[in-house]
């Protein structure tokens, strides 16, 4: 069936149930949109609920909602997981495959209907529930109350900044406009639902971005429990952060908790083995990702090609722009980007110091942006004290820092690191380790340029302590 009669056909009620009853149920699916994944397991996965189920003297009522089809596969089993243990469990979804794309209703409404068909053995342990009715209901333009409008715009500026790679948005542009529209019809839909449900408890994925984001914020708003959860670097692993947004890496209360304490002798030898791998361009562990493209080679080799001398010298790394974990994380700049082009205006009229920009090596599995470019735009050539050290550059970042003086970042884990060898470092936006008593943070543009100048004029005495490092 071409486009062109889909979209015709999604005007009408009803096109699309019908189609699905006379001939869609029977037809092998086969869409971009699937479900095999929880299909194939749902029957004896429900099936084991029941017969283990246990029983709770106070149950709690949790909802769980996604969109996107792999985060319902997910959210299928966490609900599972949960009405086993006795509580009382909603699951509601948004059935769209792709959220930066349009879709014609016929084929929305379908992959509801498909949805609705794979999931309906998980109705005999907890309530299934498609928010897609409601959300359609609402209009391409939903009506919604300031503060529910309020949370729509902050969630689409960060869908497109996610999607683009961006950090500076045009609200007129074509995909701002889907995900402002979709986000207000997911809006509408959620707000009602949760009122009508009034859980104990959300949980939702990601917690940022997309319709999951306006849910969390949604539930917050009305003062609901919230879970977000997001996957990790390791395999079978994911991340969980109680009422805030997972990609916040709030570690506050873990700190409070634990941040003062020695590590245990088998805790300290994993993290320095982690550290070793990361250094080294090698996997660890169960972790499925590779930090470096190249293994360390030692900082005078880098200090000879990049032709260093003797003066201070600054090492400055960057986040992939539009990264999720730099969404809203302003703290002294409007933009990471900003931040970058003006210190590297700063050390211009420095050149009694040297900076060396580590653009991230993950912007060669990227689209988006490089901070290159805006750095070339910005300025079209650069003194001799600065020096780029590009995504695709052999250069291992380790070897970088073994020859810094002074770690410069946004919320890159790098800052980290840095710390953890005795470097002094500055962060300059919002992120989990910051604040905790071995990092230098600024509260405005001049505190950290007063930073960099107390720094800059006496390296040595500003390297962390051996308690600072060991904390």
């Amino acid at each position: 069936m071409s486009d062109k009669i889909k979209t015709y056909l999604g005007q009408f009620p009803l096109s699309a149930e019908i189609y699905w009853d006379v001939l869609g149920r029977q037809k092998t699916w086969l869409s971009h949109y699937e479900l095999d994944g929880i299909k194939s397991v749902l029957p004896e996965a429900v099936a084991e609920v029941q017969a283990y189920q246990r029983k709770t003297e106070e149950p709690k009522k949790v909802c769980i909602f996604a969109t996107l089809h792999y985060w319902i596969e997910q959210s299928v089993l966490v609900a599972l997981a949960l009405a086993g243990q006795g509580h009382d469990v909603t699951l509601a979804w948004l059935p769209y495959a792709e959220w930066d794309k349009e879709i014609n209703l016929f084929d929305l409404r379908k992959q509801d209907l498909y949805t609705q068909d794979v999931l309906k053995p998980a109705a005999q342990v907890m309530r299934v529930d498609s928010l897609l009715k409601a959300s359609l209901a609402a209009g391409k333009f939903a009506r919604l109350t300031p503060q529910l409008q309020q949370i729509v715009e902050q969630v689409s500026d960060y869908d497109t900044q996610y999607t683009l790679q961006i950090e500076e948005t045009d609200p007129s542009s074509p995909l701002y406009q889907l995900r402002l529209s979709r986000n207000a019809q997911a809006a509408a839909a959620l707000y009602d639902w949760l009122q009508a449900e009034k859980p104990d408890l959300l949980i939702v994925p990601n917690g940022t971005i997309l319709e999951m984001g306006v849910a969390y914020k949604i539930a917050k708003m009305l003062d609901i429990d919230t879970v977000t959860f997001e996957f990790a670097d390791q395999q079978e692993r994911i991340w969980l952060a109680q009422n805030d947004e997972i990609m916040s890496h709030n570690t506050r209360d873990l700190w409070r908790g634990l941040g003062y304490q020695a590590l245990p002798e088998k805790a300290k030898r994993a993290l320095m083995e982690l550290f070793g791998a990361r250094k080294n361009a090698r996997l660890w562990g169960s972790f499925a990702r590779q930090w470096q493209q190249t293994p360390i080679k030692g900082g005078a080799s880098v200090r000879e090609s990049l032709k260093l001398d003797e003066r201070p010298l600054a090492l400055l790394a960057t986040n992939v722009l539009g990264d999720s974990l730099t969404l809203g994380r302003q703290r002294i700049s409007e933009t990471m980007a900003e931040m970058i082009v003006k210190t590297v205006a700063y050390f211009i009229q420095h050149p009694e110091a040297q900076l060396m920009v580590r653009v991230h090596p993950g912007e060669l599995k990227t689209h988006g942006t490089s901070m290159v470019e805006v750095l070339e735009s910005a300025y079209p050539s650069l003194p001799e004290n600065i020096h780029i050290i590009r995504p695709e550059d052999k250069t291992n970042t380790y070897d970088l820092m073994e020859i810094a003086d002074l770690g410069l970042v946004y919320t890159t884990t790098v800052g980290m690191e840095m710390a953890m060898s005795g470097l002094p470092v500055i962060v300059t936006g919002k992120t989990h380790y910051a604040e905790k008593g071995f990092t230098l943070d600024p509260s405005s543009w001049s505190d950290y340029e007063a930073m960099l100048n107390k720094v800059l004029a006496d390296p040595k005495a500003a390297r962390l302590s051996d308690a600072q490092v060991e904390q």
